[in-house]
């Protein structure tokens, strides 16, 4: 029991796990969230579901959708061949399984993030309207949309504790990858006499 218990790499098993927890999770609750004023405007947005809101009406854009439907089949695709990888690491083919599977998650993680600060600094150099990535600030709406009046809002933004179970299940899957010489080392090259 204990040989076989050896050759299951656990931080993969943790990994898929945590991705595929990380997608459910993701649904309900935002890997990050605006508020303007008190619920003036919110966006609840994450790579598996993002939500727009208005005066507590909600929607969401199509293509925006159709890229979250894209990640979250990524994800699950990402979390099941770790799953399957980490209870057979020593077959020829789990090494692809590991390279498939290990990198979605953090991927999927750094995009978010450069789309959140490409979006941000987008805000602030093109509209003139600052939106933080997190805490509280006042901003000026911009002219254009206020009709040369002046109003300041109040903006709260902040990386919520999904956006954090998602950091975890990246970094489960890298060190998945970095355990697999352990879990299942490559044979030596032997020479006969």
């Amino acid at each position: 029991m204990n040989a076989i218990l050896a050759k299951i790499n656990w931080f993969a098993l943790a990994g898929g796990a945590t991705t595929i927890m990380v997608i459910v999770v993701s649904l309900f609750y935002p890997w990050w969230q605006l508020t303007v004023g008190d619920n003036l405007v919110k966006v609840d947005a994450s790579p598996v579901n993002m939500n727009f809101g208005f005066l507590d009406t909600s929607f969401t854009i199509p293509f925006i959708w159709a890229l979250n439907v894209v990640s979250i089949l990524t994800l699950l695709a990402s979390g099941i061949a770790m799953l399957v990888y980490s209870i057979i690491p020593r077959k020829p083919y789990s090494k692809h399984l590991l390279g498939f599977g290990y990198k979605k998650p953090l991927y999927t993680l750094l995009f978010f993030v450069i789309g959140l600060i490409a979006a941000t600094v987008i805000c602030q150099t093109v509209l003139n309207f600052n939106v933080p990535l997190m805490g509280s600030t006042t901003s000026t709406l911009p002219i254009p949309f206020v009709s040369g009046t002046t109003l300041r809002v109040l903006l709260s933004a902040g990386f919520q504790w999904s956006f954090w179970l998602a950091v975890v299940a990246a970094g489960l899957c890298i060190a998945a990858r970095l355990y697999h010489k352990n879990v299942a080392p490559t044979p030596s090259a032997t020479t006969v006499p």
